[in-house]
């Protein structure tokens, strides 16, 4: 058999998508352009040795089948439907070029047919057909929120999905909110769902552990999905297994990933992992912004168990969230207690990555537990614009592209409000000496090192400032948007997925049910150190940028996008356009 080569995944315009302006289809083209050609960095196949032909529906185009078993003609055509016209990929007719052929055998004993439709040419260099619709279809004109949907409809002998359809919405094209890195994000999502990460192709998984080769020698697991003794539903195949208990530090021998369980249609199944264990994952119900967002082993991981995929886990993104904290992590009986990703109570703090700071917020699919989300406005510590409106003179803050989020209560001594100081986020900047070692700058102060568990104080300043541990200078591939990339409001379009697959945008004004931020006074070294620690043990994941939804009986979804921290390493897919 052929070596896994990188997935080949052409996009196909088709003809009924009504004309784009030059700027929308510059927009969607190198949008979907650069998450194609990531997707086909990280995923490879046994290569369709031929053309990519499509199968059509007997049902749709046969009125009478011949079921004699004893008949020459057994299980084919024997009278065509009158009104049979096309095929369809979920809201998109399937050109015929891209089809097997039909025909008819009049009689069970005479192999001879008449052909209806003769066999396409089909698409040649393709192992997975994409087609993008681009239009305001009625479900973006009810819901103004979705950014586009898709789903799969076509598989492969062994269960691998061959086709699919990603409808999206054109007014968020053309606004002028629209972020490049958010569409390419969306674009990656989606594609994952139709390439397998979805509850309707769960039952298809292979396993593939004795087989040399992806795709070779695999039988079905049978059930990959099943609810642990607290009720939570989980994905168990053996690759995310192991990818969970090195991630969580624990050797917990049935530890599955769970899935969401807010976003669960009639059969009680989610196609997203579950928000308080894998926030940041690239397949969480509520995406944040694209920078915060990562192609993770997890996720990866679950590509490698469908059994249709050669993984290259060499290109997985860093997951902080929840690294090291054992098996129970996430869970409705640790979340409300303090720790380093929680929160308790209404407070100012840092994103758990300190790209921002943030305020201690739930959402929806937290279950009642908290995280800090970033702030409405001027959060971005990294965004040296964010200095003329976020900055607080009195605690010396300085922003841009090297700042970080610290939980601080510094401030100057001549200041009117030092004596009550509040302990939350504030930017700084730091600079890497070693692994989990760095030192930070204050406005108007030398660089001081500041070891990573510990606080510091700084010459010229009254207070604190809290050192987080395993968080700065440890991962390799965590950076804030370069200075060319614009947030355009992003933190204030939040979204979340309501269903299944569906990408949607939303107001982030705070839940109305969220308690008010309140402030923290000190008057004591003592006192300061004990709230600094205490608010140090919350961090916790961003606001939602996206919201999902189910499309028909279809299962789908897209995502908000962010331009990856690498570069491919295959050429961009061609495009076949349709006049």
């Amino acid at each position: 058999m052929a070596v896994p080569q990188p997935i080949r995944i052409k996009v196909w315009i088709p003809s009924e998508s009504p004309t784009l302006s030059d700027r929308e289809r510059e927009r969607l083209m190198t949008a979907v352009d650069e998450a194609v050609s990531e997707v086909s960095s990280l995923l490879s196949v046994r290569r369709v040795p031929d053309s990519l032909l499509l199968n059509r529906d007997i049902n749709k185009y046969c009125k009478f089948i011949w079921r004699n078993s004893s008949t020459v003609n057994h299980m084919k055509c024997g009278r065509a439907k009158e009104n049979y016209r096309f095929e369809s990929c979920f809201c998109v007719n399937i050109p015929d070029e891209h089809l097997n052929g039909c025909a008819v055998y009049p009689h069970p004993e005479h192999p001879v047919p008449t052909v209806l439709r003769p066999e396409g040419a089909g698409v040649p260099d393709t192992d997975f057909l994409l087609y993008v619709f681009t239009h305001s279809t009625d479900k973006c004109r009810a819901e103004s929120s979705i950014l586009a949907y898709a789903a799969h409809c076509q598989a492969d002998s062994e269960g691998r999905p061959l086709a699919g359809t990603m409808v999206i919405c054109r007014e968020p094209l053309s606004m002028e909110r629209y972020t490049h890195e958010r569409y390419v994000q969306t674009v990656i999502h989606e594609l994952f769902h139709v390439l397998g990460f979805s509850k309707e192709l769960f039952s298809r998984w292979k396993d593939c552990s004795l087989s040399s080769q992806a795709g070779v020698d695999c039988w079905p697991y049978g059930q990959v999905i099943s609810t642990d003794e607290m009720g939570q539903v989980r994905l168990y195949s053996p690759t995310v297994i192991r990818a969970m208990q090195t991630h969580l530090n624990s050797t917990h021998a049935d530890l599955g990933a769970p899935l969401e369980n807010k976003d669960v249609g009639s059969d009680g199944l989610s196609s997203h992992w579950e928000a308080r264990v894998l926030q940041g994952s690239i397949m969480a119900a509520l995406l944040v912004e694209p920078s915060l967002i990562r192609i993770d082993p997890i996720t990866l991981a679950a590509l490698q168990d469908t059994g249709w995929y050669s993984v290259n886990f060499s290109r997985a993104q860093s997951l902080v969230w929840g690294e090291g904290e054992g098996s129970q992590f996430g869970s409705l009986s640790t979340c409300h207690n303090p720790s380093t990703f929680f929160c308790t109570d209404s407070a100012l703090g840092c994103h758990y990555l300190h790209f921002h700071k943030g305020e201690c917020l739930t959402d929806p699919y937290l279950d009642g537990c908290h995280i800090f989300k970033p702030l409405a406005n001027a959060s971005e510590c990294w965004n040296e614009e964010n200095e003329r409106s976020g900055m607080k003179e009195e605690s010396g803050e300085i922003y841009g592209s090297d700042s970080r989020c610290f939980i601080s209560n510094l401030t100057r001594p001549n200041h009117s409000s030092s004596s009550r100081a509040l302990v939350a986020g504030h930017c700084y900047r730091h600079r890497c000496t070693g692994r989990n070692k760095y030192q930070i700058q204050v406005k108007d102060s030398d660089w001081s090192n500041c070891p990573a568990g510990k606080s510091v104080e700084v010459s010229g300043y009254q207070g604190f400032i809290f050192c987080p541990d395993n968080r700065l200078c440890k991962y390799s591939d965590l950076a804030p948007p370069t200075s060319r990339q614009k947030t355009d409001n992003l933190l204030n379009i939040s979204a979340s997925i309501e269903s299944d697959h569906d990408v949607k945008e939303k107001d982030a004004t705070p839940h109305p049910n969220l308690v008010p931020l309140s402030s923290v006074t000190v008057s004591k070294p003592e006192i300061i150190m004990a709230a600094v620690l205490s608010i140090m043990a919350a961090f916790s994941l961003s606001a939602a940028v996206l919201i999902y939804r189910k499309c028909s009986s279809a299962r789908v979804r897209v995502h908000a996008a962010n331009e990856p921290l690498y570069r491919s390493q295959f050429p961009l897919t061609q495009y076949i356009r349709r006049n």
